[in-house]
């Protein structure tokens, strides 16, 4: 039934054209749920394309034309999927912006993208685009779709949503047929999506995704690990500006048949998460990161027993994972004690954090330390590592019963793998992007001879799974001529429940390797409280000699995973956090590694010195415009003697 049901729809070759096919054949079906003051409210797959078809002609009535550009700026909302779906149905792209962009973000991708119309969310986005309005001179309308705060707004530039959707239904009246010839005269090679990289090497490049892609790449993802056709809960929460989130939570309720739901709130996306109870799970690496520092640090205050039952527990899922992953037989007594543990502490800590039905569970965006998978593993939840990037969609996934912590799985079938000779990953993909918008030097920079250069260093193991290190020129060089990857250290101290942020630095002039160290504020303010350690600042808690002493153990757990020349010798707490609004991370939170060096050179070089201590200055601005400084002490420490 399921093999005859793909091939009828293998004729469908656009996301609109899948839209209309759900209309036609199952219009009362429920298409969308949106969390609205508490309540789940669905969406039918007629409204769904009443929705887009009305916007569609809306747009097209104020002036879009075929090859433009929409961008879209606010949190996951059935809107975004209306937006993007009758920008395609109008012969154009939609370009999505990160809800944390400033406005000066906000201007560049709104300018690079040659967008004539921008969708906004909320007040607060559209605030930004007003700030702006002078400076986006191509852009007709600003479309929101959330009027709280927007009453009293007149700027004839805005626009409501709502109100462009009557708009269309106007415009049928006078081009009723409009609409279908404009969904039938879409093409597989049509640019559907403008998705941003991240930018941690340099200005954002603008990817353009084609329907193809966005079919394909959707379809035989979900075909090939076993969520196509099934009706799996999906709760979309991961910006749709990625790729990734292009092909699950949008592509993938129109081709794999995902059940999507969207939040409330970012707040409440905890609680939402327990209320769906989703099959399927789309994590970037810093949730996993973020999800596993919470759980252990809720564990932390909890009673003696219940901590020990824990620990308990948990040693005993972590041995039956590591003979999984060495592929040793699990005797009868490790999987019962293994079923022991999980009803005894994992069932209940699993409906804790929303993860109660997780079958399929992915892990996208950056690298993720193999201790958290092995940790996730032991609760239960095979989190599969994806390797790939917005040119190129999912190039290796791990499959399930294969998943090993340090690996990102076998290489897809629809793609080839091969290393350069000095480690570099290439790769070919039936899937590829269709270039980098208003940027043919960087595309052909990109594609040699077909092969896509990723700038990624790994290595292939004997049974066929690609090992990702980092990336080729964060390699760092050492004294002694000896390289070792930042990244590896990076995301294994991360680990802890105490380490939000650290960047691990070296050279080639430096004898050792050392750390900048952001603390995780929450948890380490607990362990503070619970230790009746007195503060009263994020720099003044950083700073105190028992925070810097629990970083210090951190960092000698780390070590015991390193050889001796990658080991961490010295490091200092950092007295602010890295910021995404400072350039130093990117808005998928990938830190901007060039320049948070130059940034912080001073200090680096302090550390690399036989100095104790740092005096770091920073200016602020007041609220009344006067400018000062403040000057703190930072203190450099050993890690080990």
């Amino acid at each position: 039934m399921a093999k005859k049901g793909l091939g009828s729809l293998k004729q469908l070759n656009t996301l609109p054209k899948f839209l209309r096919h759900h209309y036609q054949t199952r219009p009362n079906a429920t298409a969308l749920r949106e969390k609205d003051r508490g309540i789940w409210m669905s969406y039918s797959w007629k409204h769904y394309y009443d929705t887009v078809k009305y916007f569609s002609l809306g747009l097209v009535s104020m002036g879009f034309k075929k090859d433009d550009n929409l961008a879209i700026i606010g949190e996951n909302k059935p809107e975004w999927c209306y937006a993007e779906l009758a920008a395609q149905v109008a012969g154009g792209a939609a370009a999505g912006i990160f809800t944390d962009c400033v406005a000066d973000e906000v201007k560049f991708f709104v300018n690079h993208s040659e967008s004539v119309f921008v969708v906004a969310s909320d007040q607060e986005q559209v605030d930004k685009l007003l700030a702006i309005k002078d400076e986006i001179p191509r852009v007709k309308r600003v479309i929101y779709w959330k009027d709280k705060g927007l009453w009293k707004y007149d700027d004839p530039i805005l626009i409501r949503f709502g109100d462009v959707v009557e708009i269309g239904r106007d415009y049928e009246k006078s081009h009723s047929d409009l609409f279908d010839k404009n969904v039938d005269a879409g093409d597989g090679e049509d640019i559907g999506v403008i998705c941003y990289t991240s930018g941690t090497t340099g200005t954002p490049k603008g990817a353009m995704l084609s329907q193809r892609w966005l079919v394909e790449a959707s379809r035989e993802w979900s075909i090939r690990d076993g969520w196509y056709g099934k009706g799996c809960e999906y709760l979309s929460f991961i910006p749709g500006a990625w790729a990734t989130e292009q092909a699950i939570g949008i592509g993938g309720a129109l081709i794999g048949n995902l059940k999507v739901s969207f939040p409330e709130e970012p707040d409440t996306v905890q609680n939402d998460l327990r209320e769906i109870g989703p099959d399927l799970l789309m994590y970037g690496a810093r949730i996993w990161e973020l999800e596993s520092r919470s759980i252990q640090a809720k564990i932390m205050d909890t009673t003696w027993f219940r901590r020990s039952v824990y620990r308990l527990c948990m040693s005993i899922g972590l041995k039956v994972v590591d003979k999984m992953c060495n592929k040793e037989n699990i005797n009868f007594l490790w999987r019962f004690l293994n079923f022991l543990a999980y009803h005894t502490a994992f069932r209940q800590l699993r409906d804790n954090v929303g993860l109660t039905n997780a079958d399929v569970a992915y892990s996208t965006g950056s690298a993720l330390s193999p201790d958290i998978i092995r940790y996730f593993l032991a609760l239960g939840i095979e989190i599969r590592l994806i390797y790939g990037s917005t040119e190129l969609g999912p190039v290796s996934i791990p499959v399930k019963d294969e998943i090993r912590p340090e690996t990102s799985g076998r290489v897809v079938p629809w793609a080839e793998v091969k290393l350069s000779d000095e480690g570099e990953i290439l790769v070919k993909s039936r899937h590829m992007y269709s270039g980098y918008y208003n940027n043919p030097e960087a595309t052909r920079d990109k594609l040699i001879d077909g092969w896509y250069q990723s700038g990624d260093f790994g290595h292939i193991d004997e049974d066929g799974h690609l090992i990702v290190i980092d990336r080729m020129e964060d390699l760092k060089p050492l004294a002694g001529g000896k390289q070792f990857s930042p990244q590896y250290t990076e995301i294994r101290l991360r680990f802890s429940p105490f380490i939000k942020d650290v960047l691990v630095v070296g050279g080639e002039n430096r004898e050792y390797v050392a750390a900048l160290v952001n603390i995780d504020v929450e948890n380490v303010g607990r362990f503070a409280e619970k230790n009746h350690i007195a503060y009263t600042t994020f720099t003044d808690l950083s700073q105190k000699p028992e925070i810097i002493e629990l970083v210090r153990k951190e960092m000698e757990h780390v070590n015991r995973t390193l050889p001796n020349y990658a080991r961490l010798k010295r490091f200092s707490n950092l007295n602010r956090e890295f910021d995404a609004d400072e350039a130093e991370l990117t808005r998928t939170r990938k830190l901007r590694r060039t320049f948070v060096e130059d940034r912080y050179s001073d200090m680096i070089d302090a550390i690399y010195s036989d100095s104790k201590e740092f005096e770091a200055e920073a200016t602020v601005t007041y609220r009344d415009g006067r400018k000062g400084s403040i000057k703190t002490i930072i203190k450099l420490t050993d890690v080990e003697g």
